[in-house]
This record gives C-alpha cells, structure tokens and sequence, in this order.
C-alpha cells in the first residue's frame, strides 16, 4: 500500500513527466519547420541551372569564379550560345559579357546599344580601366543613390566594379558609407520579401558588406523559397518563381553559407 509520501511523489512524476511532454510536443513542429539553408542551396542551384535568361547567366558565371559552384562552370559558353543565336541583342550582350571575360573584345556600335538609364550607370564603370570615366559621372552615381530603388542599387555595382577594376572616383567616405546603409535600408521589416530587397541584400554581400543584412530577413528568404527552388519577385504574390529574384536568392545565401574574409572578384580578373 502506497502512503501519502508515496502518493506525492507519484503525483510528482506525473505532472513532471506530462511537462516534459507538453514541452516537447511545442519545440517539434518548429524544429520541423525550420529553414535550413544548405538544403535550401541545393534547390536554388538546382532552379538557377535550368535559366537560359542572359543575365542569369553571367552571374551564375560570378557564383562559379567565387564559391566554384560546378553546375555553373558552362555558363559563359551558354551565354555566348545564347549570344550567337540572336543577333538583336549581340550587341548589348557583347557589352556585359565583360563581367565574365576580362578581356572581352567589343565590336563597332557595341556600345551604341547602351540606353537603359541603369545600364548607362554601370557600363561606365565596367570599362572604367579601358576608357575614362565621363565628367558627369561622379554627379550620375550620386543622384542615382539618392534616388534610391533599383538606381541605389546599381549605383552600389558601380562602386564596386570602379574599385575591382582599380579606377579612381571622387566619392567621400561618408558618401560611400551612406550608400551602404541606404541600400540596407531597402530592406524592410514585413515578411514580404520583394525582388528589390534580394538585390540589396545580394549587392551587399558583393560589395563586402554583408554584415548590415539582418538575419532575420534571411530567415524571409528561407521561408519563402518555393518547392522549386526559386523566389517570387514578389512572395505575397502567386506566380511561378521569377529567374531574377531566384538567382539573387542565391547569390545571398551562398554568401550566408560560406562567409569570408574576401572573396574572388566580380568581374572576371586578366587572363
């Protein structure tokens, strides 16, 4: 016969025993649950190594050079088979095959075909060691980060390939500091990741500034990859995966995954 210590320590063990599993039964749906990103990775890389966009392309070329992603080594020979079967855009394709070939050789008129504002922001700065950046310039990538958007984060690029390709521009530290934090500042609080706010997280990261992306917007980004592998460029919008946002995704998440001191360069160094 049990006897009232007995009783108490029974009740005891019951009531701990069912805590323990009250406890458990709440961690082990959000352990479930939880994003991990190398598996994460492994679906993006997936996704991105069907694009064909041109784009697309070259940066899966920079993903190669800098975390030598092997899905990815063909790139430059698919974009030159994309370039060679259509001669409209060979022009502006021949442009920007320099991320990917330091040595690439420009026809007559290549860069006649630069006319998107943001395209005329940056070829500046991708030929910037070749030919002489214009008077205006210094003036055109300050007015395009203050503008914000899609400008601010192409006026980042161009910061960054003016430095890579070792050429001078007259901007104030305090300037460039503030372009950093303007461009983290893209990046909002609401869980809707948007295609914008990859390009800055994404364009940090290349540009060495990794550390102002918040963590909790990577945990976004992981929670919101679709089963195939890729982003919306909008996720509180149905649609099929976007090929932009899908490799600006990535692009981010391999700099999460393997962080470093430094990495290879965006553009593609001398041969």
């Amino acid at each position: 016969m049990i006897g009232r210590k007995g009783l108490a320590l029974l009740a005891l063990c019951i009531i701990v025993v069912c805590s323990l599993s009250l406890i458990l039964l709440t961690l082990e749906p959000a352990h479930e649950s939880a994003p991990d990103v190398s598996s994460a990775l492994v679906k993006a890389v997936d996704f991105c190594s069907g694009l064909d966009e041109p784009d697309a392309l070259l940066m899966l070329d920079v993903m190669y050079r800098r975390f030598e992603i092997s899905s990815f080594s063909d790139a430059l020979q698919r974009y030159d088979q994309v370039l060679s079967e259509n001669p409209d855009k060979a022009p502006i394709m021949r442009v920007f095959r320099r991320i990917a070939d330091h040595d690439n050789v420009l026809q007559k008129g290549d860069l006649d075909s630069v006319s998107w504002e943001l395209d005329v922001l940056t070829v500046p700065a991708l030929y910037c060691d070749r030919m002489e950046l214009p008077a205006y310039y210094n003036q055109s990538l300050t007015m395009a980060a203050v503008s914000g958007g899609y400008p601010l984060t192409h006026a980042l690029v161009g910061h960054i390939w003016i430095q890579e390709n070792g050429c001078e521009l007259s901007l104030s530290e305090e300037f460039i500091e503030y372009m950093y934090h303007a461009t983290a500042e893209l990046i909002n609080e609401d869980a809707v990741v948007t295609d914008l706010e990859l390009e800055a997280a994404a364009f940090l990261h290349l540009a060495g500034q990794g550390a102002l992306v918040d963590n909790a917007f990577i945990e976004r980004v992981l929670a919101v990859q679709k089963d195939d592998g890729g982003w919306l460029s909008s996720s509180d919008k149905p649609d099929d995966s976007d090929w932009h946002a899908s490799v600006l995704g990535l692009m981010l998440l391999l700099h999460v995954e393997y962080p470093a001191t430094s990495y290879p360069s965006m553009l593609a160094p001398k041969s």
